[in-house]
């Protein structure tokens, strides 16, 4: 009898740990986007509501004045000022002297970018999905590259090519030209901007390319239209609503720019988020965060616009009939093939001098000194990091901290953005919701974050008769980690969305839970996609600049973009491009893993 009751109690506590396990792994997509919502919500949400708040709370009393004296100051917003105060007597004046102020310089100069992105992105797009030639690979992939360079590296890069004595004067002195400076003036700001924004723009514009049913055109040409007209009537319609979501993004990602303004412009040619670390640096946390709550707020507005265009258009089919490339052959004597290959040999050469000229500038400028070839700035790395002092920087601990940050920050964004994209494919009330507030970190700059962190959850918030702070290492990979999961979601989920919904409920009817069925069945399937937003999240990390240097300030945590912008603020370009160059060859690696294991470049 008594074997009988301990087979009972055996038999009871088998079945109560199975129910325990099976309610978690019932439960589990419900802890995880729990979690989720949690940690976005203390390292996201509230340190931008704490700069909100800055913005309208000073000396511990609410206040609106720091906000009108803001939008009322022309130095802020030139012809407006007078017209948000009231006093439209004086619009005049203002339009003689600062008709801009500094938000319509902000917004001029990502205008200029936009256009100069679209203009070298679109012939990029008819390049990689009109034709098939030798290299083509190559060409796609080193439009790739800006998505995982760090934008203070850019910066260097293009200090050092575009310098008196870089290499664009060089070649200008062989044709008789020149020299020309460019360096803080707003052309290369510009043309920073499109060697990143650039091949976003050809990215969209390409897939947009090769989903136009080329039937469509052949009728259009069997009825009687030029090539021109074909292109006018039948093909521009469908490619403009890439081309116009492609301008938007960058749109906004210039106007938000920081590192590169910072290095090519200065205080000179200062944007709004250039202004507000200059207002950080002086404490001037009101001000800062009012910036911060206009700049964001418009940046929401577009980025929003965005998420709407791309949710009308998930439903878009690829075109059963796609246009074929065509072959570009070496050999061919017609005269029009002769033209389409100096076409596509023209754009190379533009695509070797944009997006390879700044970094081979790099690279070369940290071997070049005076004499010639010399590795003495490598030598001072080394020197720096063996004897140098505590406060200063040195460039084995930011190679260290980054390739650390990293990691964690992967560990943290990967889930996240894959809980995130599952939650928000699944179709269910309140998942467009849910996709517009988790990708809000997007329209938000990492100054604002850095500072919402910094005036939060870094100086401390207090909880009852304690006093909570995040600091340090786990602010600046919270920080990272807010950055890099949107970029997850956005690789995990279309894939997702696209997957054949009956294999996972087949799953489901074999007796599969919803977070089995994940695991065993989704997530394999996807593996691509993963893969690349791992491969996005880490590399988000090793660059990420605007938030680590408002949270690395004064410590030791600082990272290698932070240090190359420590070295070339101290005017010591040599240093600067050998810190960059070592930066340069961290991020390639995570630039050959999104190439290769992502794997949806190619069409």
């Amino acid at each position: 009898m008594r074997g009988a009751d301990k087979s009972r109690a055996s038999d009871l506590r088998v079945t109560t740990t199975r129910g325990a396990g099976g309610w978690l792994e019932r439960r589990a997509l419900a802890v995880l986007g729990a979690a989720t919502a949690v940690v976005l919500a203390v390292v996201f949400y509230y340190p931008v509501l704490t700069v909100f708040a800055d913005a309208v709370r000073v000396g511990g009393e609410w206040t609106p004045e720091i906000v009108r004296e803001v939008i009322t100051d022309p130095f802020y917003f030139g012809v407006l000022a007078p017209i948000f105060g009231g006093d439209f007597a004086q619009v005049g004046d203002v339009a003689a002297n600062t008709p801009l102020g500094l938000f319509g310089f902000t917004a001029y100069q990502a205008a200029l970018s936009t256009i100069a992105s679209v203009l070298l992105g679109v012939p990029g797009a008819y390049v990689l999905s009109r034709y098939d030639f030798p290299g083509r690979r190559t060409i796609r992939s080193l439009t790739i590259l800006p998505f995982v360079l760090p934008s203070i590296m850019v910066a260097i890069g293009f200090v050092a090519f575009f310098g008196s004595n870089g290499p664009l004067n060089d070649l200008l002195a062989l044709v008789g030209l020149g020299p020309v400076n460019l360096l803080f003036t707003l052309e290369a700001i510009v043309v920073a901007h499109a060697f990143y924004n650039a091949p976003l723009v050809a990215r969209v514009t390409t897939a947009a390319w090769e989903s136009v049913d080329a039937r469509m055109v052949e009728t259009a040409r069997s009825l009687g239209a030029n090539p021109w007209r074909a292109f006018r009537d039948v093909l521009a319609p469908q490619l403009l609503p890439a081309i116009l979501t492609g301008a938007l993004l960058t749109f906004v990602f210039t106007f938000m720019s920081f590192p590169i303004v910072l290095a090519l412009g200065g205080f000179q040619l200062a944007t709004v988020e250039v202004w507000i670390y200059s207002l950080v640096q002086q404490l001037d946390y009101a001000e800062a965060a009012t910036l911060a709550v206009v700049e964001t707020v418009l940046s929401l507005v577009l980025t929003y616009a965005y998420l709407r265009y791309e949710a009308r258009q998930a439903g878009a089919n690829r075109a059963a009939n796609p246009p074929a490339r065509k072959r570009l052959l070496p050999d061919d004597p017609t005269p029009t093939a002769a033209l389409e290959r100096a076409a596509v040999g023209v754009y190379a050469l533009v695509v070797a001098v944009v997006f390879v000229g700044p970094l081979v500038s790099m690279v070369a400028e940290s071997l070049t000194g005076p004499q010639g070839f010399t590795l003495q700035y490598y030598e001072f790395l080394v020197e720096r990091q063996a004897t140098g002092a505590d406060f200063q920087t040195k460039p084995g601990l930011a190679v260290r901290n980054s390739l650390l940050f990293g990691a964690a920050t992967l560990l943290v964004a990967l889930p996240m953005g894959v809980t995130i994209s599952v939650l928000t494919t699944r179709g269910g009330r309140g998942s467009r919701l849910a996709d517009a507030a988790a990708m809000a970190p997007l329209a938000v700059s990492g100054v604002v974050v850095g500072l919402g962190m910094l005036r939060g959850l870094v100086f401390g918030v207090e909880v009852g008769d304690h006093r909570v702070q995040i600091a340090g290492v786990t602010a600046i990979v919270a920080a990272h980690a807010v950055a890099a999961y949107p970029f997850v979601v956005r690789n995990v989920s279309p894939l997702l969305s696209g997957l054949d919904r009956s294999m996972v409920e087949s799953a489901r009817a074999l007796g599969a839970t919803r977070a089995r069925a994940l695991l065993d069945v989704e997530l394999p399937l996807v593996a691509s996609g993963v893969a690349a937003g791992a491969a996005f999240a880490f590399a988000i990390s090793i660059g990420e600049f605007d938030s680590t240097v408002i949270l690395a300030t004064g410590s030791s945590s600082y990272t290698m973009p932070v240090a190359v912008e420590r070295y070339i603020g101290n005017r010591t370009l040599g240093p600067a491009t050998a810190m960059g160059t070592v930066l340069l060859g961290v991020t390639s690696l995570s630039f050959v893993v999104i190439d290769r294991l992502g794997g949806r470049w190619e069409a």
